[in-house]
């Protein structure tokens, strides 16, 4: 059965592959800055670069690759929002009225179940009393 499934094989040296590429990709980027750049725009340049390709290769935050929260990022900026607007904030203590046949009856607060003591004992018997398994015939 395999094990650590989710732990990437350490390939080159103490890196992944991916580090090996961040960190890769991000020198040598460096290196073309140094190439054609004067020094003091090459290591302007240069130290952002090499931040972001370290913290590509070893940032987590949460747990998670820092690549991955780059792309959620994105991905929320990018993508639309649902905005919701409630015109007006209900108030807690309020209790809706209808009337049935002239009569006022109440209602209870949205989202605020009642239990009566019925169905508190019928909840109860239920958590009580377990069903016995299907007896197989031989």
């Amino acid at each position: 059965m395999p094990q650590f499934i989710d732990v990437e094989d350490k390939i080159i040296g103490p890196l992944t592959l991916k580090q090996f590429i961040y960190l890769a990709g991000s020198a040598g980027l460096c290196i073309v800055f140094f190439a054609y750049l004067s020094f003091v725009f090459a290591l302007l340049f240069s130290l952002p670069v090499a931040g972001f390709g370290a913290a590509l290769a070893f940032y987590k935050i949460n747990g998670k690759p820092f690549i991955d929260v780059l792309e959620a990022g994105f991905n929320y900026y990018v993508h639309e929002k649902l905005l919701l607007w409630r015109q007006s904030e209900p108030n807690e203590h309020a209790e809706s009225t209808a009337t049935t046949e002239g009569k006022p009856v109440v209602l209870p607060e949205r989202g605020a179940p009642r239990l009566t003591r019925g169905k508190l004992s019928e909840l109860a018997w239920s958590l009580d009393v377990k069903p016995t398994p299907p007896v197989e015939k031989q």
